[in-house]
């Protein structure tokens, strides 16, 4: 790992920073003005760059301006009087990580470095893997289904079925197998058309799909192509079919069958060169069994079905597209990408989304215009978002057994019964939930008696200790060793499960 560089001209500052940091195992380099930092990052740079504002030889927002533009990612924070906070501002809008008050409290002042230090390593890690932004995120095992799925249909024209709830990127899919398909971007560069059926009245549907001939209706002053002839040669994406109107799913069964259809009010039949994609977050054979949807047309459609799991059974994932999201949120606006804290990335992983990935991406962009400080806090989340977290914290200590949303969920692929034996079915998945009850708890006030009793001195640590051992050596045997894995787990930084070892004698 790269030093840590102290930029000050108080040599104080600099001698205490310096110990406290050294202590931690951090590399230290120590400047007395921002000239010299500049002439450093010709050859070198930190992981971290801890700058006063008023220095002779130069200015620290100054600084903060030049080292953004050499070094975009690297977090910078801003050391400022009291006096200064409206320089504290002009910090921020310039890109600082944090700013440090002063006089500082030294064990506040090192954790912030720290929280710096593990957000420059997560970074770092992210630049690795960069290039071009996946068209679809997602390490889970059921997105890695979905993932697998996509692949082994690039190279088939073979109708899709696409269920999810709403905002699991139904669409995104559709997208990514018009992409890698014969017909999409990588092939023939057929075009992509999407149309959702509940969106559109049904008056206007049946033109919508098919087209029209001038004068086929009272306002059809001209011949309009529909979605079929627009998606010619490609892909046609209609989504939440199973709202499509009862004697328009005749039509467009029609089409799947002859290959043909009539724009309305026409008398020749035009030829259909499309694969159709369809999706929904309903229960079709439900719909079938009530007399609303077409059985014929379910089985035409549903030769291949692909499951796009909720986001609350990909909570792994929700760390990577947050930050994600935050980025993209970040430049569309113009400013600098807020973080989240641990904490509050613990919480914001924890929420169940009902809306899905739509949803967070949805918070994401609340979380940048609304969060008042670059790294958000669990009190900087959205009021759904800290009550949820407060409501199941009110479960557990009312010694009610509850369903831990803020423990990441276990997923694993099953094997579903296909609908149909023409119907393969392509992926699955199923949560399985975590249930706590008191009963930790009980023992834990019983331990915390006995030893307060007796006079044990160093409760707090010791207990402490205790907690955060167990709570480790529990992430590490779940993961095999893992340490990053575990440390994700736990929804800490990998620096702190380093370090947390190392204290609590865990190795070896």
């Amino acid at each position: 790992m790269k030093p840590i560089w102290i930029v000050d001209d108080d040599q104080s500052i600099r001698f205490v920073l310096e110990k406290a940091l050294t202590r931690e195992d951090f590399q230290v380099r120590s400047f007395t003005n921002p000239r010299d930092v500049l002439a450093a990052l010709e050859d070198d740079a930190p992981q971290v760059l801890v700058s006063d504002i008023r220095m002779p030889g130069g200015s620290g927002i100054d600084l903060l301006a030049k080292v953004k533009e050499r070094h975009p990612g690297l977090p910078v924070i801003i050391m400022t009087a009291y006096s200064d906070l409206d320089s504290a501002v002009s910090a921020f809008q310039g890109g600082a990580f944090e700013y440090l008050p002063k006089p500082f409290d030294l064990p506040k002042a090192v954790e912030l470095i720290r929280r710096a230090v593990d957000e420059s390593v997560r970074e770092e890690s992210v630049d690795e893997h960069a290039g071009e932004v996946p068209e679809m995120l997602g390490q889970a095992p059921a997105m890695q289904d979905v993932f697998r799925a996509i692949g082994r249909l690039s190279q088939s024209n073979v109708t899709v079925m696409i269920t999810g709830e709403s905002g699991s990127g139904k669409e995104l899919v559709a997208r990514a197998l018009h992409k890698h398909s014969p017909r999409g971007d990588l092939g023939n560069k057929g075009p992509f058309v999407a149309i959702n059926t509940a969106a559109i009245p049904k008056d206007l549907l049946e033109s919508e799909l098919f087209g029209h001939e001038r004068g086929a209706f009272t306002g059809a002053q001209a011949m309009r192509r529909g979605r079929f002839e627009q998606a010619e040669g490609g892909t046609l994406f209609l989504d939440e079919i199973g709202d499509m109107p009862f004697d328009l799913q005749t039509r467009l069964l029609r089409v799947l069958s002859d290959g043909q259809f009539y724009r309305v009010g026409g008398h020749h039949p035009l030829k259909a060169n499309v694969r159709v994609i369809a999706a929904t977050h309903q229960n079709l054979e439900e719909r079938v069994r009530d007399g609303v949807f077409r059985e014929d047309l379910f089985h035409r459609l549903n030769v291949i079905r692909l499951r796009l799991p909720p986001l609350r059974e990909r909570r792994e994932d929700i760390p990577g597209l947050a930050r994600h999201f935050l980025q993209r949120s970040a430049k569309e606006l113009g400013v600098e990408s807020k973080r989240l804290s641990d904490a509050a990335l613990a919480m914001v992983s924890a929420f169940d989304y009902p809306g899905n990935v739509r949803q967070l991406e949805n918070l994401c962009h609340w979380l940048t215009v609304m969060a008042p400080v670059q790294t958000v806090d669990p009190k900087d989340l959205p009021p759904e978002v800290q009550a949820a977290a407060l409501g199941a914290a009110t479960a557990m200590a009312s010694g009610q057994p509850q369903t831990l949303a803020y423990v990441h969920s276990l997923v694993a692929p099953v094997s579903a019964q296909p609908q149909g034996a023409e119907v393969p079915q392509v992926s699955a998945v199923a949560e399985t939930p975590m249930t706590v009850g008191s009963a930790w708890l009980t023992d834990l006030d019983r331990e915390a008696r006995a030893l307060l009793e007796h006079g044990q001195p160093e409760v707090w640590d010791h207990l402490t200790r205790q907690f955060e051992a167990r709570l480790i050596q529990t992430a590490l045997a779940l993961t095999k060793g893992r340490r990053i894995e575990a440390a994700h787990k736990l929804g800490i930084g990998r620096n702190t499960i380093t370090r947390k070892i190392q204290e609590l004698r865990l190795e070896g």
